[in-house]
This record gives structure tokens, sequence and C-alpha cells, in this order.
């Protein structure tokens, strides 16, 4: 890695940066610039980078994490929503001829399209420092669009990092840790306290890797009425299974239906979503599913 006094992670060149530009922090893109190198060093290494990877970087701030994908990677697209960063970026990353600069919104951006523009249509690894009002809109996002992406490295608030990880029966479980769990395999890495950040943020964090199936571990006919049922399952959290799939609008399926199917599937009527794995959630949709095509 290069000398560190001349990099961003150095607290001292971050606040002249922000005071040369006299940057203020928007509340609105829930801002946080990391300034502790061992964590940004563990982010590199749990992303397992190499000089034949295209980054796509989410939300680069002023390009204290960029510096170091632009030394590890062969490639690195940074996408900033924030307008006011676009030219702290060009001095930034100036003495890097392999780091391309987008501003937009990520969630309207065509991540396709720069595969196929960079990285010859190829998977990105994705790594980012995610303003956390929007970590689970972003990352659902890279999942259900089907864009290109082997894996997502990135940090987040510590409570949605244990939800993602969250396995049945445990309080932090739930439609994110099924949805999560669905597409990818989550490992938390590294807890990272507030004072890791500028300005420091009221609560903890956690970088997680989460590396994307190259086959999905369940088989579902309809994935679709799969998170449908999820969904429906913890909006109703405390009730059974057959009650809060039963009441949601867009199941055609009656009570007494699915208390069959939950019996078909040697699972007890009294079931709640919380206590299902994955596994069991795919079958009882299978099997909805099936319900629903022998009646039509």
């Amino acid at each position: 890695m290069p000398d560190q006094a001349t990099m961003l992670i150095n607290p001292k060149n971050t606040v002249e940066i922000i005071k040369k530009y006299e940057f203020v922090f928007q509340k609105k893109y829930g801002q946080n610039f990391l300034i502790d190198s061992h964590v940004v060093e563990k982010i590199i290494r749990s992303a397992a980078l190499t000089k034949e990877d295209c980054v796509l970087e989410i939300g680069p701030g002023i390009g204290t994490m960029t510096q170091y994908l632009a030394e590890t990677a062969r490639k690195v697209i940074a996408v900033e929503i924030d307008n006011n960063l676009i030219p702290i970026l060009s001095e930034t990353l100036k003495a890097y001829d392999n780091v391309t600069v987008i501003h937009g919104d990520i969630l309207k951006t065509d991540i396709k399209k720069l595969a196929d523009e960079y990285n010859e249509g190829k998977p990105f690894k994705v790594v980012a420092n995610l303003p956390y009002y929007i970590t689970t809109p972003i990352i659902m996002n890279l999942f259900e669009g089907k864009v290109p992406v082997s894996n997502i490295t990135v940090m987040v608030q510590k409570e949605v990092a244990d939800r993602m990880q969250a396995g049945p029966g445990t309080k932090d479980y739930g439609a994110l840790s099924l949805a999560v769990q669905y597409y990818a395999e989550p490992d938390i890495v590294a807890n990272v306290p507030p004072n890791c950040f500028l300005p420091r943020p009221k609560v903890g964090s956690a970088v997680i890797r989460l590396t994307r199936h190259t086959v999905c571990p369940v088989r579902v006919e309809e994935e679709e009425l799969l998170f449908r049922i999820i969904r429906a399952s913890f909006n109703q959290r405390r009730k059974t299974f057959v009650n809060a799939v039963g009441n949601t609008a867009g199941i055609d399926v009656s009570k007494e239906e699915i208390k069959n199917i939950l019996t078909e599937a040697q699972l007890p009527i009294t079931v709640r979503g919380e206590a299902l794995t994955l596994e069991e959630f795919a079958d009882l949709s299978n099997r909805l599913g099936m319900y629903c095509k022998n009646r039509e």
C-alpha cells in the first residue's frame, strides 16, 4: 500500500480536504468517511481482490477506500450520488488512471451496461461503505436486478449485518435474512466501532461479505410467490404461518388449504414464519403454487 502520510485514510489529510473544499456533510446521503486504515485493509482482503478484478464501488465519498482499491484491482468504477464530491474525487484520485468516477444514483444506474463497457460483461466485485438509510434497497437491487456481481463486501449498520446472517428462531431472523441467503452466503468479517469514522455515527457498524451463490440453494417454481409468502410471514411476525399468509391479499389460498399444505410438508399447523428455514419456505411456496394451479 502507498505511504500513509499521503493517503486520505490519515485523519489529518481527510480534515484538510474537507476544509479545502468547504465540504458539508449531507444527512440525506448518510455520509460517514472511514479514517481507520486497518478497517479499510480488512475490507480489501475480505473482497479477495486481484489485479484481474474490476471493482464497482458505491459511494466513494472523498476517495479514501478508492485509493486502496485502485492499488489492488485492475479497474475501479466509483458511483457517487453527491455532486459536491465530484471535484474532490478529481483531486484525490488524479494519480490513478485505473479509476472512473460516475456521478449518479446507484439505484438508477445500469450496472450491466457498466460491466459491458468496463469489464467485458464479466461480473464486478462490489465494495462499499454504504449509507445506512438505504443499505437494504441497494443490496436487494444488486441481487434482484440480476446484475453481474460475484461478491459484495460492504460496511453496514451492525444490526443490519446481524439480520442478514441470522438463522431461524433468532430475534434477528426475518425477511431480509431469507432474501440475502437466497442469493448469497453472508459472512460478517469485522465489527467496526463509531470512532473509525468522520463524523462518528451513533451506532456500531460491521463489514459483511456476501458471496453470490453459483447455484441457488433451493428449488423454487415462482420466486415472486416465495418472497410474497416470506414478507407476509414477517409482516405479522407473532401470527402463525396459517393466519399471516391466509390474511394476505394476493395469495389465493384458504386457511384450510394452508393447513393441509403444512400437514403434507410434515410441519405443525401452529408454526410461525420465524421458525421456518429457507428450504421449508421454498417447499411451502412450491406446494402453495401447485394448489393454485390445480384449481385453475
